[in-house]
């Protein structure tokens, strides 16, 4: 009995040995993104990871729990070849986990969770992000990572197992083997206390990135599998009807008759062009994108303007209907859901707008883009990939800005044109991993923000000289930021969401800035106020010029979120349950938690 209460512990206590050194080496590889880290960081992280660390220990050790009952009746080289195999598939797939959680955390900012599976639908594009040293990292991480476990099992557990005598009370080893197996409930489940285990347990830190470190790279990936699609019960600060009063006190807009008019006509011919991870930052360094800061002072520059996410697909989806992005669920996802949102594609054609078009250089069926742009804006024009010769599509995600661009020019210019129209262009040279020519930056993402700054550039001097520019807005507007650049800050931080948005064109009446807070969200009730077209059914958008109403800024990061205007900010982490930075008002806070909760009711009554 002994020798199995021995293994029992042993395998417990090995799964965790694993998880310490998988830690370990992420802290490594990754410390200069937390400003650098010291050994007590180390000590730190394993220590008040633990409890993660424990849980998914027994969530592992259940199964070689039964495996071990079990070889009180069977044969020790009977159960090593069971144990072998059980143990190498788990070993396969803590190495994909720990080993690619590694490899994206740069680009993402945060452990990789279920969603990677919507992606997973389309594996070239899920994968153009990584370099080839990437995969090269990868595959080789992977082979050492089970390598060494493999080892390490054949040392301190197989060779056990084959020593494994038959009790000399085989009832009494049982019972006790079982009681051990059942205790294994406590560590799964965090105690007995009335909180179950939970990701926020381990945080501990200001510095989200260390935060992030302790985590569980399974235990994310498992937990998120596990998360309700009832949207409308997750995240109840308040009574609903108290949220709500509070919600419409900050969306409402009071009809007013003082809202500067940017343009010189209401049915303007529009083009939107979103900009793949522009930054603030980058997209208004006279240096890195000339073209871009001079548009800021030719036109309509939106000063104070952030993303409402991370990711492309949520953005699309803020831009378009003026809905926030849900950290732990992309809308677009669910084609049934998307399909009730208003768009500003489906009010403009309302308005006599037939001509509607999309153009992108990469995959539209892309996480579920298609059923977006068909199903919710009524977009039935669809420039792809697919629409480009193969010898266009020279990158990893597709054809480059500089030929999506031209062919958007060449359409406009050559082609039978109904006005007025809308033209969606989604560019992606400067998404990982930056396929455009070096130049003079030592960031590679510089070098693609440059690129497509001059592909924007030069399509902006050629329709100057056309007898179309006279009635054309042109708008530029970020999908996010860029989370692997600048090095340093917390991927809740407001540099890493704040984003430009500039509105020129002939359509455009004068230069201004509108220093308001503002999110994608706020595109489209600002845009059809200005097309004096109602935006009654954009619950979640307001018009950034409306002097009357509330001017802030929201957005969200993985599970937690951030509220920001001229008076202070507020972010808070769900999974801490606390907010982690304010500065400001102290009722921010209810007034944030209220814009998330009923952005969640929103979505699950949809």
């Amino acid at each position: 009995m002994k020798q199995r209460i021995i293994l029992f512990f042993t395998i417990f206590f090995y799964f965790i040995l694993l998880f310490f050194i998988g830690k370990t080496v992420f802290l490594l590889i990754h410390a200069s993104i937390g400003g650098g880290i010291s050994p007590r960081d180390i000590v730190n992280v394993l220590y008040h990871g633990l409890p993660l660390d424990m849980s998914m220990s027994g969530y592992l050790t259940v199964i070689p729990a039964l495996i071990l009952i079990s070889s009180i009746w069977l044969k020790p080289k009977f159960i090593a070849s069971i144990s072998g195999i059980y143990f190498g598939i788990i070993f396969l797939l803590m190495a994909i986990i720990t080993v690619v959680d590694i490899v994206v955390y740069p680009y993402w900012g945060f452990h990789f969770d279920s969603t990677v599976f919507l992606y997973l639908q389309k594996p070239k594009e899920t994968f153009a992000s990584a370099s080839a040293l990437d995969f090269a990292f990868g595959i080789l991480g992977i082979a050492v990572y089970i390598a060494i476990a493999y080892m390490g099992y054949a040392f301190f557990i197989k060779k056990q197992i084959l020593k494994l005598n038959v009790p000399q009370n085989i009832i009494k080893a049982c019972i006790v083997l079982v009681l051990l197996t059942g205790a294994l409930f406590l560590p799964i489940r965090g105690g007995v206390t009335v909180s179950t285990m939970n990701i926020g347990q381990v945080y501990y830190s200001d510095n989200m990135f260390l935060n992030h470190a302790a985590i569980n790279p399974e235990f994310n990936l498992m937990a998120s599998f596990f998360k309700s699609d009832n949207f409308g019960s997750q995240y109840q600060f308040y009574d609903k009807e108290e949220a709500g009063k509070i919600f419409a006190e900050l969306n409402f807009q009071p009809h007013s008759d003082s809202v500067p008019k940017l343009l010189n006509t209401d049915r303007p011919d529009i083009i939107l062009f979103i900009l793949e991870s522009f930054s603030s930052d980058a997209a208004l360094d006279s240096i890195v994108a000339p073209n871009m800061s001079r548009f800021a002072k030719e036109g309509v520059f939106f000063s104070s303007f952030f993303a409402n996410s991370f990711r492309t697909d949520r953005g699309l989806v803020s831009i378009l209907s003026g809905y926030p992005a849900h950290p732990t669920v992309a809308i677009m996802k669910y084609p049934r859901k998307t399909e009730n949102l208003p768009t500003i594609p489906k009010t403009l054609k309302q308005a006599g707008y037939d001509n509607l078009s999309f153009y992108y250089g990469g995959d539209a069926d892309f996480a579920n883009m298609r059923s977006y742009f068909v199903g919710a804006c009524g977009i039935k024009d669809i420039v792809a990939d697919k629409e480009f010769p193969v010898s266009e599509r020279m990158t990893k995600w597709g054809v480059p800005d500089k030929l999506l661009i031209d062919r958007l020019y060449n359409d406009l210019t050559t082609k039978p044109q109904e006005k007025p129209y809308f033209k969606v262009a989604l560019t992606l040279s400067s998404h990982e991993p930056f396929d455009v020519p070096r130049g003079k930056f030592e960031e590679p993402f510089l070098d693609a923000v440059n690129y497509t700054d001059d592909c924007l550039g030069k399509f902006v001097e050629r329709l100057k000289k056309t007898d179309r520019w006279d009635n054309t807005l042109i708008i530029f507007v970020a999908d996010h930021a860029i989370q692997s650049y600048p090095q340093g800050l917390n991927n809740s931080d407001p540099k890493r969401f704040r984003i430009p948005m500039i509105w020129m064109g002939g359509a455009v009446k004068q230069p201004c800035e509108v220093s308001e807070s503002g999110a994608q969200n706020d595109l489209a009730a600002t845009l059809l106020s200005q097309l004096n077209l109602k935006y009654d059914n954009f619950s979640f958008s307001k018009d950034m010029l409306n002097a009357e109403g509330n001017k802030f800024a929201f957005y969200s990061y993985v599970n937690g979120f951030c509220m920001t205007d001229s008076t202070g900010t507020v972010t808070y982490d769900n999974d801490k349950q606390a907010v982690i930075y304010q500065e400001g008002k102290p009722d921010m806070e209810k007034k944030a938690k209220s814009f998330f909760q009923m952005m969640y009711l929103d979505l699950g009554e949809r």
